[in-house]
């Protein structure tokens, strides 16, 4: 059973292991496309989900990450709500993703402490993010923006996977600007490039980046 189940009663149990459904992906997949009926509840217990959207301009925009052990809120909301995904996710390389049917969840939520836990961390989870995203729009430089969006979101191995062209997009400026500031981060030691991927080789000197620069 999932980790994340193991506190369910024993009813509980029983009806999620005999409605979950496993999807395993060993390499990047779009598994859902904005406008689908979203079938139900997305936890991630191996890789990770990217959730995005499009710009106007027709740029990748990063949503938020999903890492093991989370679920989608978004999916959540069409899940309870009737409504229709409004984005789109894909998978990174490896993954799996235990699905549970709307039904399922819905009952499980009624009456399962864990269940509930996890839709209010998710929701809060949310929250958080958006907010530290705010902040950075308002308060941050772009090499400071995008040092910070390299360190929160690479996995624990120091991985991003992602274009300069989608990390252009997500911060609303081209990709020659994200290679030409990814070249100093390089030059400083913080990181690595490789075709579609940024590493992290030291958090501390990529965290350094951030802070404000005092005059």
């Amino acid at each position: 059973m999932t980790e994340t189940f193991l506190d369910l009663t024993p009813s509980g149990q029983k009806l999620f292991e005999n409605g979950v459904v496993r999807k395993c992906f060993s390499k990047p997949t779009s598994v859902i496309h904005k406008g689908q009926a979203v079938s139900g509840a997305y936890l991630v217990t191996q890789g990770r989900l990217r959730v995005f959207t499009y710009t106007p301009q027709g740029s990748e925009a990063t949503l938020y990450f999903l890492d093991p052990g989370e679920t989608c809120v978004l999916a959540l909301n069409c899940l309870f709500n009737d409504l229709r995904y409004p984005a789109w996710v894909e998978t990174d390389g490896d993954t799996q993703v235990d699905v549970i049917p709307g039904a399922l969840y819905r009952k499980l939520f009624e009456g399962e402490s864990t269940v509930q836990n996890l839709t209010v961390k998710a929701l809060s989870s949310l929250v958080f993010r958006l907010m530290e995203e705010l902040e950075q729009v308002h308060a941050c430089n772009l090499d400071q923006r995008l040092a910070n969006f390299i360190l929160s979101n690479a996995s624990e191995e120091g991985v991003l996977r992602m274009t300069q062209q989608a990390l252009g997009g997500h911060l609303g400026t081209t990709r020659e600007v994200i290679a030409r500031l990814m070249q100093g981060f390089v030059a400083e030691g913080a990181v690595e490039t490789r075709r579609g991927a940024v590493i992290v080789t030291d958090a501390a000197k990529l965290a350094k980046l951030i802070e404000p620069t005092t005059l």
